[in-house]
């Protein structure tokens, strides 16, 4: 990785931030987070002590919608004031010649980010409560106040699902890299079998998992939620689906999940107890429809990883595990059409 993703240049910043920080000294010092963001992301300790995130775009040309700094800066900052829990926003900068990209600075929140699922470092009776805690910030954000929290122009209208499948079918087939004929299978029958639109929309994370959470370092407790470079209006089922699905993965996967964990024995929830406690939160019976949405999960998500596989192969991925993620494309179709 270049120099100019992995440092930054905090002679330029730090009058920036003097002057848009209430309070801040100088910067006593400044280290890149390890890991595979998309958007190079940065913790600076001030020298009082306090610290803060920075999260940039990458330098260079990139495509037009593509790692959307702006609007993760706009929905955390709009959420500030629910139930959702996210990290203080302090300033968005949109001047490229501060530091070479777009970027913004949000609070520092200390706690535990857990990488697997399984959470082998939790009791069961932990476990079990921070799963339920899972359900109940994903029901928070499906629940903000598009109106009163400034999002109601945060996507577009219309049938999510619909639009979905005709935007992701056109992308899988523009990186097709050999024929897949349970692709061709998933998108005839999802053609068929996606449900009216029922008029509901919400704000969607887009990419909910445990990971992009931030809980206490003791407590079963969610103190922010992270990462919604995804984030959008859209159908509220489809954030839950895709988090369900991602547990139905094996543990060995490139994506892990707990597709052969026994959760009984950890004190787990069941994906039925899980989505009933989410249901329970959103104060409705069931989700009708849900192995539809589970199938549309798994299409989406193979031809996700069936673009960061065609980029690999030409020689564009940026992350070293690219051609791991992108050979998961075929095995997710094929899981795919034994539901339908």
């Amino acid at each position: 990785m270049s120099q100019a993703v992995d440092q930054l240049d905090t002679a330029r910043l730090e009058p920036y931030l003097v002057e848009h920080i209430g309070g801040f000294g100088r910067i006593a010092e400044c280290r890149k987070f390890a890991g595979g963001q998309s958007n190079p992301t940065f913790q600076i300790t001030a020298e009082d002590g306090r610290q803060y995130v920075l999260r940039r775009k990458p330098p260079g040309k990139l495509l037009k919608s593509a790692h959307a700094v702006d609007r993760e800066y706009r929905v955390m900052h709009a959420l500030r004031d629910t139930d959702v829990p996210v990290p203080r926003m302090h300033v968005l900068c949109e001047d490229e010649d501060i530091i070479g990209s777009m970027f913004y600075v949000m609070d520092f929140v200390e706690g535990r980010i857990n990488w697997n699922g399984a959470l082998p470092e939790a009791t069961a009776e932990e476990r079990g409560a921070m799963y339920q805690e899972m359900a109940r910030v994903l029901a928070a954000i499906h629940s903000v106040d598009l109106e009163a929290s400034g999002l109601s122009d945060f996507g577009r209208p219309g049938n999510y699902f619909a639009r979905q499948l005709s935007r992701w079918s056109k992308q899988y087939y523009a990186s097709e890299t050999e024929k897949n004929p349970a692709m061709d299978t998933l998108i005839a029958w999802l053609e068929k079998n996606i449900p009216e639109d029922d008029g509901r929309v919400s704000l969607i994370h887009g990419d909910y998992r445990i990971d992009n959470l931030i809980f206490h370092p003791q407590e079963p407790r969610v103190l922010a939620v992270l990462d919604w470079e995804l984030s959008t209006l859209g159908h509220p089922w489809a954030d839950i689906a895709y988090q369900c699905m991602q547990l139905r993965l094996p543990q060995d996967a490139a994506i892990p999940g707990l597709g052969d964990v026994d959760r009984k024995s950890l004190g787990i929830p069941t994906e039925e107890e899980y989505v009933a406690e989410y249901c329970r939160r959103m104060g409705i019976d069931s989700i009708p429809n849900w192995n539809v949405y589970v199938v549309f999960s798994y299409f989406r998500l193979a031809a996700i990883l069936q673009g960061i596989l065609k980029r690999a192969l030409d020689g564009n991925a940026s992350s070293d595990q690219a051609f791991e993620y992108g050979h998961m494309a075929r095995p997710l179709s094929e899981a795919a059409v034994k539901l339908i």
